[in-house]
């Protein structure tokens, strides 16, 4: 416990000090506020019947396409850098060396992030007009593929020596989780293919809220995302124990 709460105060300083990292909880929705004016999407808008035609026939709502990419692209790259900085600055050695374990440098890295998205996931649930029970829904699945993509990109970290690599190594899983779900709206073979993963059921679940339908039940898209989180989980602990001490 007491080496969990060390890293968090460490990590949050580190974050503090990080703007660009800052930056990232912002300017989602941020584009996402100013898409809602050319997407009619909320706001007490009546919504062309042409435009809903679209929507209908699973044209994507591009506010929650943004919230997918802030939770898959947006997220990934920045938790991996986090690592990396550990690994280039020789901190994660030292950790390893106080016998700090994998799920307690996880929570501790990755809750801050974590904390940060709350805040970012309800902005998007607000811009997106959602109430009530959809409201919670919708944030519950943000921060779903949230905790998915804390775990995926220090996973990645690890195996990184400096941010730099980490950017790079990072940028194509981030894109592929971040942009599929709006390339899976128009191709079924791409909508199959990426089923399995959690940023595609963010995906099914607004579709759900803003539908009314889905073929995937909503409890079960919450299976496979939590389903995802806990396989990136044992392959984070995997990596971490044969690349840590060599940070």
């Amino acid at each position: 416990m007491r080496s969990l709460k060390a890293i968090f105060k460490k990590q949050i300083k580190d974050t503090l000090k990080n703007i660009p990292t800052l930056i990232n909880f912002i300017i989602f929705p941020l584009v996402a506020f100013a898409m809602s004016f050319i997407m009619p999407t909320g706001f007490g808008e009546e919504i062309p019947a042409e435009i809903a035609e679209l929507l209908a026939a699973g044209m994507p709502n591009m506010v929650l396409m943004m919230a997918a990419i802030f939770a898959g692209m947006g997220l990934i790259p920045a938790v991996a850098g986090i690592i990396a900085e550990d690994i280039e600055k020789k901190s994660l050695r030292f950790l390893n060396m106080a016998g700090v374990k994998p799920p307690a440098y996880l929570l501790g890295v990755g809750s801050v992030t974590f904390l940060l998205s709350i805040g970012t996931s309800i902005a998007f649930g607000i811009i997106s007009d959602f109430s009530g029970r959809a409201f919670w829904v919708f944030v519950a699945s943000m921060l779903s593929g949230v905790a998915a993509s804390i775990v995926l990109g220090a996973t990645i970290g690890i195996f990184c020596k400096n941010q730099q690599a980490a950017t790079g190594l990072s940028m194509p899983f981030a894109m592929i989780l971040g942009f599929g779900p709006m390339m899976a709206q128009f191709n079924d073979t791409i909508a199959r293919a990426l089923h399995v993963f959690y940023t595609q059921q963010l995906n099914v679940i607004a579709d759900y809220l803003t539908l009314g339908t889905s073929e995937t039940p909503l409890w079960q898209a919450f299976a496979i995302m939590w389903a995802n989180v806990a396989v990136l989980a044992v392959l984070f602990a995997v990596v971490y124990k044969k690349k840590g001490l060599k940070g």
